[in-house]
């Protein structure tokens, strides 16, 4: 049976989804900390179909016992948040092309949305609607650039995280296409790394940068993505980035999800999982380096 989640009223609900798509509601408390996590094995490839059992997690340094657990290919709510900045004008085609091979590669029934951005944020979607699934909305809204400016980067993908908080699938992760670092945001980079952490984010950064931009900062994508459990892709030729969005796309289905309750402190808690499985031999553990708390009315400082 597959869960989605869904935070309703200030508490997050587990729907159960029977074979016929019939939801019944299971109720479960707020702090519940979801981890996406990718497996590999020692040639890089992505480990599919291990069990609950296969997974260990810590919490600062400390067992912690994983109280929800689902296999791959759930439903996510994904975001793609494309620069459009002057200097993106010759890569646009590719860029459109690219993310919507993300889109088409992707689980059919992921809900998706679409922010632009230079100077400042935009939403991709006609007014009203917060998500789609349909490849030809998606089509329309990241094509629709708006070209010039500077790049307000951080302001995005705050934007974009805000999006979030209406999201029904609470897998949630960003697609974010840029040529340059940050230059005009009024928002900083922990300002973005904050609510990213908080608000449960996977983000993968794909920097299509030229060879001899000031603005490139391949350190700034690379943790960023690190700190929420995506990966940073620098592709040498723009051409490249359709390839690297269909396999992000295929990584994200091949996702595993756990749950723990966490903390009700408000502080930032490390993460660290393993996976051991007798069928393979070492395995690596891709997710978030850990999760801001939940903070509960009375808790102590």
């Amino acid at each position: 049976m597959q869960f989605a989640l869904k935070l309703l009223c200030g508490t997050l609900v587990a729907v159960a989804m029977s074979p016929g798509d019939q939801p019944v509601t299971i109720r479960t408390d707020v702090n519940l900390v979801q981890l996406h996590v990718i497996v590999t094995d020692s040639a890089g490839h992505a480990v599919s179909g291990l069990d609950k059992s296969a997974f260990q997690l810590w919490v600062d340094d400390r067992p912690e016992t994983i109280t929800v657990f689902q296999g791959e290919d759930a439903p996510v709510t994904a975001g793609i948040v494309v620069d459009n900045s002057a200097s993106m004008a010759p890569k646009k085609e590719q860029v459109i092309t690219a993310a919507l091979a993300f889109a088409r590669a992707s689980n059919p029934k992921d809900q998706m949305f679409v922010v632009h951005f230079s100077s400042q944020p935009r939403f991709g979607l006609p007014p009203g609607t917060l998500f789609t699934g349909d490849v030809s909305k998606l089509e329309t809204a990241v094509a629709a650039f708006n070209l010039g400016g500077t790049t307000a980067l951080y302001d995005a993908l705050i934007a974009a995280i805000s999006r979030f908080q209406h999201a029904y699938y609470q897998r949630k992760v960003l697609l974010t296409l840029t040529d340059g670092g940050d230059n005009s945001s009024h928002a900083t980079l922990e300002d973005a790394l904050s609510a990213a952490i908080q608000a449960g984010v996977v983000v993968y950064p794909i920097g299509i940068f030229d060879e001899y931009d000031r603005d490139r900062n391949p350190k700034v994508l690379t943790r960023i993505a690190e700190a929420t459990g995506g990966q940073a892709y620098f592709p040498q030729q723009v051409a490249d980035t359709t390839r690297i969005c269909v396999g992000i796309a295929e990584d994200i289905r091949r996702q595993y999800t756990l749950g723990f309750p966490g903390a009700e402190d408000g502080k930032y808690h490390r993460i660290r999982v393993t996976a051991k499985d007798p069928r393979y031999g070492p395995l690596a553990v891709h997710t978030r380096e850990g999760y801001i708390a939940f903070k509960a009315t009375g808790a102590q400082k």
